[in-house]
């Protein structure tokens, strides 16, 4: 296992991948004056890159990054760095390693083309190795990685003092005694070092999986495999899957290791724990990973993943407006992104926080990347909010930058040209953008209108919230017909009560809300909200108190039936996990269909007063929490730390069904800490219900640490025995984390 080289990652034969572990100079761009010089190299663990790092007080943990961190590589002046301050260099000398979480992007120079290509397919090549990787593949390369730094003196054995050191790497404190009884067993020439197949037997000690054992023994033969019939046993009585022989053959071909096993059609213990590991035995409906709902019903029966102040890479009075967070937001499947339009310099509009710090960015780069980004992840249309700020002239200029760079992908007239009755469906919009915002005339007016208007519910909410303060704020805005009549399905209009909308509005009109107008709307009762959204869309949005770019709970929204319910998305946290896990089902597509009582206005759904009525459906949701697997370290930078771990299930729903249970901490052991704890939650409309599972490092003196979490529709959870892999604060997956439980619901 010791001693893992290029060949053993059959990279040997490769040029670009000798480039990087042979290592280059690299010019990084930070500004017009600030190009520095580094030497970045690929590791031998062809994992890990390291730069030489100019700081003194930099810690050795901050001149890496790991093939795990990258996002994507772009070539050329693909991004505001590159083309802000290295315009004039050769495009085909440049690239920029754009990485996941909120870590800025590191644009490079390289000397002539020929190393730039190799960069960039070298790098290209690990990123789709590493994804295609299945978590026992992960597990080996994550051991082995951990061996190599341990064996201090680099001569393929390990002393009891580096076992130690092994164990405490791999997130585990144990005192000397297991330790020095571990190496024991292993060291089977009794040299005082384990190596060779010693080191093997290491491995397979420390990665046992007791739990797995257990369940393996309670369903494999005398000669400790599973035939087809036992894991089509197995399959049925814990997976509650409806298993057939030819499906549980199809498992023994693509997770059995041993060959000789797997031409017998057999499955040993350790295929075994592959298949549970594998997607097959996610918590997560694999079905679900794909579009599986209708998606041609009209647009307002679909809950809309949506981005507020959509610009913003941090807080709302100093932050930087960035494209970079357009083309995050777009990447993680967000549908309707909100532009903050200004007047800017030589009659070109900018985007940004108005009245505020934060930087500004031109309207018209934010289009030519929401070009590129739009159909990324999803092909269902994208809704732009605008906001807006800006003069008739740079309306004007607006208007035309959206038609000449978006082309076709604009939506400039009706589906069929024709006058509609209700709103198309993501279907019939798919690769279309629609355009959000006021309207000087209503869909079936011909005739040019005045450009006066009030100015939209967002502009004033976002600095004032009291009612008397509205009213006496009645100004008029200046609106280009240009733009005006980009407008189609989605015209913001001013809320004068529900009875009004119902009866002045048409079907195309809509209306946002500050967060605490709909908590006072919804105070009583959420029925004329939900008969509203049955017939129109609406948009919630944040307090404009929020200057930090916090978020609020988005789960009562959409109980009300509300389509676009904007979050900060540059904002970690409950919210955003909420939010994830949300559109996690249905292909990534940013869409999901309604519940039927959420749809029809003959319904009288009330989230507040669920008794009784067709979305009543009383189930008990029953949790173990097994295990957990290779967490990592909460604090990165307390290297001698080890974490301990804890497990809080929650649930979210309608008000009846709001719950979280907690495990116990576990000491000192992030590696493979076990709990067996049974929770048990009440759940009475489950197709509003989201499961969120979290893992923190608890912390006697602070609040705990967050390690990972994972959130899913209660409908897209999958029985039995199944592992839930994590994912950082931002969504990202952790690469080998994972919790192990049992999960089972019954009737009530």
């Amino acid at each position: 296992m010791l001693g893992l080289s290029r060949m053993d990652n059959g990279f040997i034969e490769d040029d670009d991948l000798n480039v990087l572990l042979k290592g280059s100079n690299l010019q990084k761009i930070k500004s017009n004056s600030w190009m520095k010089s580094r030497f970045y190299k690929l590791q031998e663990d062809c994992r890990t890159v390291w730069y030489d790092s100019q700081k003194i007080f930099k810690s050795a943990r901050a001149q890496i990054f790991t093939i795990d961190d990258v996002e994507e590589v772009r070539a050329g002046h693909q991004s505001e760095g590159m083309q802000k301050f290295a315009s004039e260099v050769p495009a085909d000398r440049c690239f920029t390693i754009v990485f996941k979480s909120r870590k800025k992007n590191l644009d490079l120079i390289a000397s002539d083309e020929k190393e730039a290509k190799h960069w960039i397919e070298g790098l290209g090549k690990l990123k789709k190795r590493d994804s295609g990787m299945n978590k026992r593949e992960r597990l080996d390369q994550w051991f082995q990685i951990y061996l190599q730094k341990a064996d201090v003196d680099k001569d393929n054995k390990m002393t009891l003092d580096e076992v130690k050191n092994f164990l405490h790497m791999m997130n585990i404190e144990v005192d000397d005694l297991y330790a020095r009884d571990l190496f024991k067993k292993c060291d089977k020439s009794k040299d005082s070092t384990i190596h060779g197949k010693e080191i093997e037997e290491f491995y397979k000690l420390v990665t046992e999986r007791q739990e797995v054992g257990v369940i393996f023994e309670a369903y494999c033969t005398k000669e400790h495999v599973m035939t087809v019939e036992k894991l089509m046993d197995f399959l049925r009585k814990e997976q509650r899957e409806n298993s057939t022989p030819e499906n549980a053959a199809r498992l023994i071909q693509k997770y059995e290791l041993n060959e000789e096993a797997r031409s017998d059609y057999l499955m040993t213990k350790d295929g075994f724990l592959c298949y549970l590991m594998s997607p097959d035995s996610d918590i997560f409906n694999q079905e679900h990973k794909k579009v599986y709902q209708d998606m041609t019903k009209p647009l307002n029966q679909y809950y809309i993943s949506s981005s507020h102040n959509t610009y913003l890479m941090k807080d709302q009075l100093e932050g930087p407006s960035s494209i970079e967070a357009y083309i995050s937001a777009l990447n993680k499947g967000c549908r309707c992104v909100e532009l903050d339009c200004w007047d800017g310099r030589d009659g070109e509009p900018v985007i940004y926080h108005g009245y505020t710090l934060t930087s500004k960015i031109l309207f018209k780069d934010v289009i030519q990347a929401i070009k590129e980004y739009a159909f990324k992840a999803s092909p269902y249309p994208v809704i732009l909010s605008l906001e807006n700020h800006c003069s008739i002239e740079q309306q004007t200029v607006m208007a035309q930058h959206m038609k000449t760079i978006l082309g076709d992908m604009l939506l400039t007239r009706t589906i069929d040209g024709k006058m509609p009755t209700t709103f198309p469906s993501p279907e019939q919009l798919k690769g279309k953008i629609l355009v959000k915002g006021k309207r000087l005339n209503h869909l079936e007016d011909d005739q040019e209108q005045d450009v006066t208007d009030e100015v939209s519910d967002e502009d004033e909410a976002a600095e004032m919230e009291n009612e008397q303060v509205k009213k006496e704020s009645k100004e008029k805005m200046k609106l280009s017909k240009e733009l005006s009549d980009l407008v189609i399905y989605c015209k913001s209009v001013h809320f004068h009560g529900f009875e009004d909308a119902m009866q002045n509005q048409a079907f195309y009109e809509m209306s946002s809300f500050v967060e605490s107008k709909f908590n006072k709307l919804v105070e009583e009762s959420a029925k004329p909200f939900i008969q509203l959204n049955a017939r129109q869309l609406s948009r919630i949005y944040p307090a404009g108190r929020r200057t930090d770019s916090s978020n609020y709970s988005p789960v009562d929204m959409w109980n009300s039936g509300c389509q676009i319910v904007a979050l900060n998305f540059q904002t970690p946290g409950q919210e955003m996990d909420v939010n994830q896990g949300k559109f996690l089902e249905n292909g990534l597509s940013g869409y999901n269909l309604k519940p039927k009582y959420l749809r029809e206005k003959k319904l009288s759904f009330d989230p507040k007063n669920v008794q009784k009525g067709p979305w009543l459906s009383q189930k008990k949701l029953h949790v173990m929490v097994i295990s957990a697997q290779q967490l990592p370290k909460s604090n990165r930078m307390k290297i001698s730390s080890v974490v301990d771990p804890l497990v809080t299930v929650e649930v979210f729903g309608v008000d009846n069904d709001n719950d979280k249970k907690e495990t116990e901490y576990i000491s000192n052991n992030g590696f493979n800490p076990m709990w067996n704890d049974t929770f048990q939650f009440n759940v009475s409309v489950p197709e509003l219900t989201l499961v969120r599972f979290l893992v923190q490092d608890y912390d006697l003196s602070s609040k705990n640490d967050f390690i990972g979490q994972f959130t899913l529709p209660f409908t897209s959870l999958k029985l039995g025995y199944r592992h839930i892999h994590l994912l950082t604060e931002n969504g990202d997956h952790l690469p080998s984390a994972s919790l192990f439980v049992h999960i089972m619901i019954e009737d009530k």
